[in-house]
C-alpha cells in the first residue's frame, strides 16, 4: 500500500513538474503588439512580476512571481528598461531580464526645462521611439495615466537609461511617476507657516524658484523672498512668469511692454501664484519652495555674475538695482 502511494505521488508530482514546463515554454498573452517595463534599481520580484502584468502580459502575477522565484535566478534579474514581443515565453521573459539588455542609452532632462523643450530632447534621443511625437500635451498627459493634469511641471528632471528601441512613453512614465514621488516627499517636509496650501501650489512656485536662482546657494532666499510676498499678497513679478506667458511671441528681449500686457502668467499685473507651472523643478527647488530660508527679504536682483543682491526694503532695493542693474526691470 505505501509503495502504491509513493507511487501516486512520484506520478502527481511528475505530472505537475510537465505541466510546469508546458507553460513555461509557451507564448505568452500580450495586451498589445509589445510590452515594455522600466525595472528599477531595488525592485522586489513580486513588484517586477506584477509590473509586468499591469503592462499587458496576461497571465497570473503570482504565477509570474512563483516562476522568477524557485528559477533560482531571480537575484540576477537586472534594472532596465525591457520589451518582449509576441512569441515571448515565460522562460525566455525572466531570461531577457537575467542577460539584461546589452546596450543602454541615456536621455538627459534638465532642471528648468519647459515640457516643449523635454518633448525635443526626447524626439532627439537616438535609439528612442517616437510614439508621442504627434500627441498633443493633453494627449500625452492621458498617455502617461494622468488625464486633465496639465503637462507643463509634471515630469522630473533627471538621467533616464533606456535599452534601443523603446517608446519614449516609457520614459516619459518614469519621468511622471518620480515627480510624484519627488513632490510628495517635499511636501512631508513642508514648514508649518508656509503660504501654500497644495503639492500643486508647491510645484507651481518650485518651477517660479528653478526658473528665477542662478547660482544653487541662493535657492533658498529666492523661494524665501517669493514666500514672503505672498504672505503679504503683493505681486511675484517674476519676469520668467511673463515669458511663459508670451509664449511665441517671446522675442528674447523683455520690454515694458510685455510686462504691462495683461496674461494669467502675468506676475506684474496679478497676484498669487500662475495657474500652472512654468518649468520642470529639479529636487532642490522642490524643496526650497516647501521650506525656504528664513528671510525678511522682499526683493532680489542679480548682480550679473549668476548671484543675487536681496533686499528687505524698497529703497535698499532700489539702491542695488542702480549698483548692478541700473536701467532694467527687477524683482
Amino acid at each position: 500500500m505505501l509503495i502504491r502511494l509513493l507511487l501516486l505521488v512520484a506520478l502527481l508530482a511528475a505530472a505537475a513538474a510537465g505541466a510546469a514546463a508546458w507553460w513555461l515554454s509557451q507564448p505568452l498573452a500580450l495586451a498589445t503588439a509589445d510590452v515594455e517595463v522600466s525595472i528599477e534599481p531595488g525592485t522586489s520580484v513580486r513588484e517586477i512580476a506584477r509590473l509586468w502584468h499591469d503592462a499587458g502580459v496576461q497571465a497570473d502575477p503570482e504565477l509570474l512571481y512563483q516562476w522568477f522565484r524557485w528559477s533560482g535566478q531571480a537575484r540576477r534579474i537586472r534594472a532596465g528598461s525591457y520589451e518582449i514581443e509576441p512569441g515571448a515565453t515565460p522562460r525566455s521573459l525572466l531570461e531577457k531580464m537575467v542577460r539584461g539588455d546589452a546596450l543602454m542609452q541615456a536621455v538627459h532632462i534638465i532642471d528648468g526645462w519647459t515640457v516643449r523643450q523635454m518633448r525635443e530632447a526626447l524626439a532627439a534621443a537616438p535609439g528612442l521611439k517616437p510614439s508621442t511625437q504627434t500627441l498633443s500635451d493633453a494627449e500625452l498627459m492621458a498617455a502617461v495615466g494622468a488625464p486633465g493634469e496639465p503637462a507643463e511641471g509634471r515630469f522630473f528632471p533627471d538621467t533616464y537609461l533606456y535599452s534601443d528601441g523603446v517608446s519614449d512613453l516609457l520614459v516619459l512614465k518614469r519621468a511622471h511617476a518620480a515627480l510624484e514621488r519627488q513632490l510628495a516627499a517635499a511636501w512631508a517636509l513642508r514648514a508649518a507657516d508656509t503660504p501654500l496650501k497644495s503639492p500643486l501650489e508647491a510645484l507651481a512656485l518650485a518651477s517660479v524658484v528653478q526658473k528665477e536662482t542662478g547660482h544653487a546657494a541662493d535657492i533658498g532666499k529666492v523661494a524665501g523672498v517669493f514666500s514672503n510676498r505672498l504672505r503679504l499678497g503683493m505681486p511675484l513679478q517674476s519676469d520668467p512668469t511673463v515669458i511663459y506667458g508670451l509664449g511665441p511671441a517671446y522675442d528674447g528681449s523683455l520690454h515694458k511692454a510685455d510686462l504691462q500686457r495683461d496674461t494669467a502668467y502675468n506676475s506684474y499685473t496679478r497676484t498669487g501664484l500662475p495657474p500652472t507651472p512654468i518649468a520642470l523643478p529639479g529636487r532642490d527647488a522642490l524643496l526650497a519652495a516647501v521650506r525656504p530660508d528664513p528671510t525678511k527679504a522682499l526683493y532680489f536682483v542679480s548682480r550679473g555674475d549668476g548671484t543675487s543682491e536681496f533686499s528687505e526694503t524698497l529703497n535698499a532695493h532700489n539702491a542695488a538695482v542702480n549698483q548692478y542693474q541700473r536701467g532694467q526691470q527687477h524683482r
